[in-house]
């Protein structure tokens, strides 16, 4: 789950949050020539659908029912279209995606870990003739920045189209609203001083202050990225996820967040059994009313809202001094084309639909609580008003004004998250890693991987 990873006038009221969902202003220059499709890819592709039967093959995230509700509703719409879809969780797909891509049975469309090493592999099919074919430059280019990778496989952010994605997703705190009255709290916090004094009130009114994760994916890697982005330039953070030549993980900013992380965990922040729990226990535990805080994205407040009706509030990660601007992980739902595909014309299809059929993006919004992204002058489907879910997209629309948006560290290799972060994470909270080795153990995980 590298972000267990769905999320929030016409022009004016799509663009701002689409320009969210790609990297922030400060993490690379403006849209130009270097975001233009290369000439890489197939020719000559078809957008015509036509009537035969064709059954696509699908390879999905475990837990986030959008892809699947996005695929039912593709079939009533062509119903010679049928798909079988196969499940499982993130780090599973983590592991088997390199293998079963290069398979007689690769799958036509399939939920991407990252797109650097399949790109390297010829795993992952071009869609700059998609691209032309369709008219995705009139989706604005921040949107797709984060699926392009150089020729070879080389730096992300430039370069061919090689990912769609199924939603755009924002991610920042969830807030209980009876728990936060018990607790004193009025409005969300303004500052990381202020979210911190919050958490030890809960601490002593006897709240869990923060429920979280940690079991077979780092979902406290969700509080420390907030952390780092606040605590150093964003830009630093952006480069290493993209790879740039020199970028490091052992900074002064990842350290301190890691000191953070450490601290939170013994003054009992977390839930003691954090390790053993898995995202969906959490996301039990909280509707539960177990937590004040719950760290995750947009893609749960659809469901937040159907299990706690009127009791769940969303805010982005405040700021390290008053006033600033905010920064968020948010990155799209990211599905790619194999290789090796049966049916590449129809999943492109597809995933063309997606951002630009109306009851598609309305999908989007009530079930992956996400802007379904697409071309700037489709508008967001409206949420419902007083509901978290509209919280959510009013956030999303903010992190954009602001231009905060960076990937998610859990994207920076196909292995850093499974190999690194999450079982020096779970050491961490354990007390048996300490800050210092912990950013140390990230990056030299992070070399080995740049070097094979």
């Amino acid at each position: 789950m590298a972000t267990p990873l769905a999320r929030f006038s016409r022009r004016t009221a799509l663009l701002a949050p689409v320009l969210a969902l790609g990297l922030a202003a400060t993490a690379c220059s403006a849209p130009g020539a270097d975001d233009a499709p290369s000439t890489g890819g197939d020719a000559t592709v078809s957008t015509e659908l036509g009537s035969d039967p064709i059954t696509l093959e699908m390879y999905a995230e475990t837990g986030f029912p959008l892809a699947k509700a996005l695929a039912d509703e593709f079939t009533k719409q062509h119903p010679n279209v049928k798909f079988n879809i196969r499940e499982d969780q993130f780090t599973v797909i983590v592991e088997n995606a390199p293998r079963v891509m290069a398979s007689d049975n690769s799958p036509d469309i399939i939920r991407l870990p990252t797109m650097v090493d399949l790109v390297k592999d010829d795993l992952l099919k071009n869609l700059d003739p998609y691209f032309t074919a369709y008219g995705w430059d009139k989706f604005p280019a921040s949107q797709l920045v984060q699926l392009r990778v150089g020729d070879g496989g080389t730096t992300r952010g430039t370069g061919s189209l090689w990912g769609m994605g199924l939603g755009y997703s924002v991610t920042g705190v969830f807030y209980n609203k009876k728990l936060a009255e018990q607790v004193g709290m009025t409005k969300p916090p303004a500052t990381i001083a202020e979210f911190e004094e919050l958490l030890a009130k809960a601490k002593s009114a006897g709240v869990q202050p923060i429920m979280q994760f940690n079991k077979n994916t780092a979902g406290i890697n969700f509080p420390h990225q907030a952390l780092q982005n606040q605590f150093g330039d964003p830009a630093q953070v952006a480069d290493w996820i993209f790879q740039k030549p020199g970028a490091t993980f052992d900074t002064p900013a990842a350290l301190k967040a890691t000191q953070t992380i450490q601290k939170w965990a013994q003054a009992g922040y977390f839930p003691k059994d954090a390790n053993a729990l898995d995202y969906a226990s959490m996301v039990g535990e909280f509707q539960k009313n177990n937590g004040l805080f719950m760290f995750n994205g947009d893609w749960e407040s659809a469901n937040l809202d159907k299990t706690m009706p009127g009791n769940v509030g969303f805010f982005l990660f405040p700021t390290e001094s008053a006033g600033g601007k905010h920064v968020a992980m948010s990155a799209p739902n990211t599905f790619g084309i194999g290789a090796k595909a049966k049916n590449p014309d129809a999943a492109a299809y597809f995933l063309n639909w997606a951002h630009t059929n109306a009851t598609a993006r309305e999908i989007a919004v009530k079930i992956g609580g996400s802007s379904p992204g697409g071309p700037s002058d489709l508008p967001v489907p409206a949420a419902a008003p007083g509901t978290v879910l509209a919280e959510t997209l009013k956030a999303s629309q903010q992190l954009g004004e602001e231009n905060g948006a960076v990937d998610f560290t859990a994207n920076a290799t196909g292995g850093i998250f499974a190999a690194a972060i999450t079982p020096e994470m779970q050491k961490l909270i354990a007390g048996q890693q300490t800050p210092e080795g912990y950013v140390k153990a990230v990056q030299a995980e992070y070399e080995k991987e740049l070097s094979r």
